[in-house]
Parts: structure tokens; C-alpha cells; sequence
């Protein structure tokens, strides 16, 4: 065996290694729901995911937009006391305080989706090597039936080359005696 065709089978005994690895990894993997995933979330993370759902929804934005206009329609009107007049102070004060405690909130569950995410990236990376590997091997198969077809076609042609001689000894008329000018 030559330098190359040692490097080559060193390299693809490691594929075949790094393939069955990888189909484990997906059997295991596909065996996790997506409810046990959820149930492994801390209570920290579950608030975060719900001020996170909450804030981001339309109802409230929605339920927002509605409580700061008719804030500022009775503060401007003086339909009742002016409790926070034109600058809005206490508005204000109330909105910081809010985005100050949404903030931290959705920047967890920010954070804990980027984990979920490069998972993900992870595994289809991992699923991109396996296919890749997959057909490779698929190549290789292939490659060696269209070898011992050529084989099996060698084989036939010089098989029927013998015939065809055997039959042409054999079916050759016999030569005149007195016919010598050919």
C-alpha cells in the first residue's frame, strides 16, 4: 500500500468514526422534547420569558398607548386635578421606571434565546457534516459499482471475444486441395 493510500484510509476510517459519532448525537437529541427542555427552566428564566412575551405583544402596546392617552387627555383637559401637569413629570418618572425594569428582563430572555439559537446552529452544523459524510460515502459506493460493472463488462467482452474465436475455428470451411490461388 502506497503513502496515499494509507493517508486515504486513515482519513476515511476517521469519517466513518466522526459519521457514527454524529448519528448518536442525533439519535440522543432526538430524543429530547421540547417539554423537558422547558420543564430544565429556572424560575428567573420563566419570568424573564413572560415580562418578555407581555411586552412584546400588541395587546400591550395596545393596553400602553391607552392608559398614556388618557393620562396626558386628563392632565390637559383638568378634568380632574391636575396630578402630573404639562411636562408630565410623574409620566415620565413612571416610563423610566418601567423601561428600567423591562430592560433587564428582556435582555435575559434575550440572552437565553442566543443560547437556544447557537444550539441550533450548532446542530445543524453538526447535521451539514453528517450529510456531507453521508454522501460521501454514498460517491464512493457508487463508485465502486460502476468498477465492478466495468469489471463484470471486461469479463463478458473478453468472454464472448473467445467465443466468437471458437465458433470462427470452428465454423471455418474447409480449404479446397487443388485451390491455390487464394
Amino acid at each position: 500500500m502506497t503513502n496515499v493510500e494509507e493517508v486515504k484510509k486513515g482519513l476515511w476510517d476517521t469519517e466513518r468514526k466522526l459519521l457514527h459519532h454524529l448519528r448518536a448525537i442525533r439519535r440522543r437529541d432526538r430524543d429530547i422534547k421540547p417539554a423537558d427542555l422547558e420543564n430544565q427552566l429556572t424560575r428567573g428564566q420563566k419570568i424573564a420569558d413572560r415580562v418578555a412575551a407581555t411586552m412584546g405583544s400588541w395587546s400591550f402596546i395596545i393596553i400602553q398607548t391607552t392608559i398614556l392617552f388618557f393620562w396626558i387627555v386628563l392632565n390637559v383637559t383638568a378634568y380632574v386635578r391636575e396630578w402630573d401637569p404639562y411636562p408630565f413629570i410623574l409620566l415620565n418618572l413612571a416610563l423610566s421606571f418601567q423601561a428600567a425594569y423591562a430592560a433587564p428582563f428582556i435582555m435575559m430572555s434575550q440572552n437565553r434565546q442566543q443560547d437556544i439559537d447557537r444550539k441550533e446552529a450548532e446542530n445543524d452544523y453538526r447535521i451539514n457534516i453528517k450529510a456531507e459524510l453521508e454522501i460521501e460515502l454514498l460517491h464512493e459506493k457508487i463508485e465502486l459499482l460502476h468498477q465492478k460493472i466495468d469489471q463484470m463488462r471486461e469479463k463478458e467482452v473478453v468472454t464472448l471475444t473467445e467465443a466468437v474465436e471458437e465458433l470462427a475455428t470452428q465454423k471455418q470451411p474447409p480449404e479446397e486441395a487443388g485451390d491455390t490461388s487464394k
